[in-house]
């Protein structure tokens, strides 16, 4: 008999256990993206000669004498990444003229090359190395297009390229990002390249195997299919990978993902303070306004993406004073919209879940925690001590079971009455609403559309006393 009790206790223990978290839905994240998500926000540098030349795209004949940044200061860029609330930097490594930031051997055309520091220069390692200091991610951009090296257009180049990677991805402590693009024109010979993406790719995960790996098809994350900073107002993370490419044509369908992707691929809205993406005298008085900044981001981390914002570095070698200044506003802006989450540990109210994640995880400020719902199109009330003020609403679904939500609607408790005083689409890692001034008790989350019983992470509300 105690035999057969013992038997039927570890039964009852194995099915527990087993009803503790549901089966994914679809595509899922990997650890490595989930840790991407939760960045939300970091700097985008361009550098090189186009500073100088005040081109965009340089055509990889100018000299490497014009690269003589005489002041410059990767720490300055670190510190000031770090004061604006980014979590880290993406340099542009090598750009479409095919100048390196570091010395390699696969190319006459480098920092070596340069008066910078007599030659003797190396750009990523000063920048890495002030990442660290200061408790950033360290990213880089390749552009496999190359106006200037000999071999560009033929069957070497791919493995010239690969070469390139691998200093870069060997050289500098870890990498969290990898940015591809697709851009592809004529080479010095007048041939264009047939890129080796297969080879490219395995080689980012040999030697950086955490590094998300961004091109318009991912794998890691993709474009977003414009450059002014917009995800979609529905903003699924997945793709249909196997058809999308870098250099996809229909790009528009990465401003929204694909409902059923096969993949878990989730957009980076990537877009400059400035006009251009490189540093010109021209642009110092063009610098984006803090209301234009607060729009992007509530059009980019508001609906579900990462923001890559870019900050060009001038010919000095700096970050200049009016980037400065904005990024600190934007900074002051966000930390008061964001102050205090009037949701924390208030009561929730929910249907019943099978599962061992109590209601309560909504309001506890972690992401990682979720709650599960029994029914396909639960409602949510969220009951609050006394009335509040808020006018910004968070919701996050709890990502690393799959993307569900199609839409939904919020309600809040006016004059005896429920007033839907929101909507929305797809929720994602994070979906940040902005509404009129609500003062209220309570307030309801309806979900209208679901593909699978949703799971949700956070119910978060904050007041933004600042009107732009």
């Amino acid at each position: 008999m105690q035999k057969l009790t013992t038997a039927f206790l570890l039964f009852l223990l194995v099915c527990c256990s087993a009803r503790k978290n549901p089966e994914p839905y679809g595509a899922i994240p990997s650890d490595s993206q989930l840790r991407w998500h939760e960045l939300e926000y970091y700097m985008f540098i361009h550098f090189g000669p186009n500073t100088f030349t005040n081109r965009e795209w340089g055509e990889g004949t100018e000299r490497p004498e014009v690269f003589n940044p005489a002041k410059l200061n990767c720490r300055q860029w670190a510190a000031t990444a770090r004061l604006a609330g980014m979590k880290g930097i993406i340099i542009t490594a090598k750009h479409h003229d095919g100048f390196c930031l570091w010395p390699s051997k696969y190319s006459t055309h480098t920092v070596r090359e340069s008066l910078w520091k007599n030659g003797k220069g190396d750009v990523l390692k000063e920048l890495s190395d002030a990442c660290r200091e200061y408790g950033l991610k360290f990213g880089v951009y390749l552009s496999p297009w190359d106006r200037n090296h000999p071999t560009y257009g033929t069957p070497e180049y791919n493995t010239v390229f690969a070469k390139m990677l691998e200093e870069v991805l060997t050289g500098y402590g870890p990498v969290f990002e990898q940015w591809f693009d697709g851009a592809n024109g004529e080479g010095p010979n007048g041939k264009k390249q047939e890129y080796n993406w297969p080879l490219f790719f395995s080689t980012v995960k040999k030697h950086q195997p955490d590094a998300i790996i961004f091109s318009d098809g991912g794998p890691g994350c993709r474009w977003v299919g414009n450059e002014q900073g917009f995800a979609g107002e529905t903003n699924w993370c997945t793709l249909n990978a196997d058809k999308v490419f870098p250099g996809y044509p229909k790009f528009e369908e990465l401003t929204t993902g694909h409902e059923d992707g096969t993949h878990w691929v989730p957009a980076e809205c990537d877009v400059s303070i400035r006009p251009g993406w490189f540093y010109s005298p021209d642009t110092d008085d063009k610098v984006k306004s803090l209301k234009q900044l607060a729009e992007i981001y509530f059009g980019s981390v508001g609906r579900g993406a990462n923001l890559l914002l870019n900050v060009p570095v001038d010919r000095n070698g700096l970050i200049p004073r009016a980037d400065s200044i904005r990024l600190m506003e934007f900074r002051q802006y966000l930390d008061k919209a964001f102050a205090v989450n009037l949701a924390s540990g208030q009561l929730v109210r929910t249907p019943a879940t099978a599962y061992d994640h109590p209601s309560s995880n909504l309001v506890d400020n972690d992401s990682r925690s979720c709650w599960f719902s029994s029914e396909k199109y639960p409602v949510i009330e969220l009951m609050m001590e006394k009335p509040e003020r808020f006018n910004i609403l968070v919701l996050q679904e709890g990502i690393a079971y799959g993307q569900r939500i199609k839409s939904f609607e919020v309600d809040a408790w006016v004059n005896g009455n429920y007033q839907t005083i929101a909507q929305g689409t797809t929720m994602g890692y994070k979906r940040i609403l902005q509404t009129d001034e609500v003062v209220t008790d309570k307030i309801r989350i309806r979900i209208t559309e679901s593909k699978a019983n949703p799971v949700l992470s956070e119910i978060q509300l904050y007041y933004n006393p600042i009107q732009l």
